[in-house]
């Protein structure tokens, strides 16, 4: 039996186009009806929404787009930059529609798109992301679909994308980060010639980075935990290294991503003073 049009418009984010409605089994009398009772809004014409409806959703059914890029990795709980502008993918026949708070992507992405989906496929938001970002924040939020088994590193790699940007970020892609802050880490040490292990394990313990032998580096996300108890755990184990001979650097989500300077001038610091090096007996 047909669920209830509010029903069905629930079950699909409480956005769709009428042509979706209708091939779902709904008459023009139900849609308009339900119109004309407020439980649904049109926008654009065809376009209807419901409550449920998202803010960047809303915004993007006015343009007959698809939400994308930073906007979309932030719905999908990936690791994102700040911004409050909403990312909409458009068909490149759009009009240019210029907004303050929209970006606008009108490039195509390499996987196909039904005219009226209101989904924007993973690869094409890495896709955006990657044309849209620099290297590193980009790499940082692919990492995160890695992480989250939204994509693979053998498909990203097959995918044929037909641009440079996307290429640069597949270059310095890996599978081992954890989070942004590890792969913005990694282009830090890389750019002062610093070479790095990551998730090592010590002890029976895995760490976030090792430089040489001795240099342990540990890095706390942008959700880094504030409760005693967290705290008190790491403490132990930067104790714990230091007794094993270790020296352990630890550095907070806003150093690696704002203050790269300072981790850079720290890094090469400690590796000057040699104490990446094992102290022979």
């Amino acid at each position: 039996m047909r669920a209830p049009i509010m029903t069905w418009m629930q079950q699909h984010g409480g956005i769709a186009h009428s042509s979706r409605l209708r091939a779902a089994g709904y008459t023009p009398h139900e849609i308009r009806r339900a119109v004309q009772a407020g439980q649904l809004e049109r926008i654009r014409r065809s376009w209807l929404v419901s409550a449920q409806c998202s803010r960047t959703r809303r915004a993007a059914a006015h343009v007959s787009g698809r939400v994308t890029c930073v906007t979309a990795a932030s719905e999908l709980d990936l690791w994102s930059v700040p911004d409050t502008r909403i990312h909409i993918a458009v068909p490149s026949t759009s009009s240019r529609v210029n907004a303050p708070d929209r970006v606008m992507h009108w490039a195509s992405g390499p996987a196909p798109v039904a005219r009226f989906a209101v989904n924007e496929p993973i690869l094409n938001v890495l896709y955006h992301v990657a044309r849209c970002l620099e290297p590193a924040d980009a790499t940082a939020i692919w990492e995160s679909a890695l992480h989250r088994s939204l994509v693979t590193l053998p498909q990203l790699r097959r995918t044929v994308w037909h641009s440079t940007a996307v290429n640069t970020v597949i270059e310095m892609v890996g599978t081992l980060s954890d989070s942004g802050v590890e792969t913005t880490f990694l282009r830090i040490c890389r750019t002062c010639g610093v070479d790095v292990r990551q998730q090592v394990l010590i002890d029976g313990h895995r760490v976030d980075a090792l430089i040489g032998e001795r240099l342990v580096v540990q890095l706390d996300g942008f959700e880094f935990h504030s409760a005693a108890k967290d705290r008190r755990r790491d403490l132990r184990q930067d104790a714990r290294l230091a007794l094993l001979g270790y020296t352990v650097l630890r550095f907070d989500y806003q150093q690696v991503m704002y203050d790269a300077g300072y981790v850079q001038q720290t890094i090469v610091n400690a590796v000057a003073q040699g104490l990446h090096l094992a102290r022979r007996r």
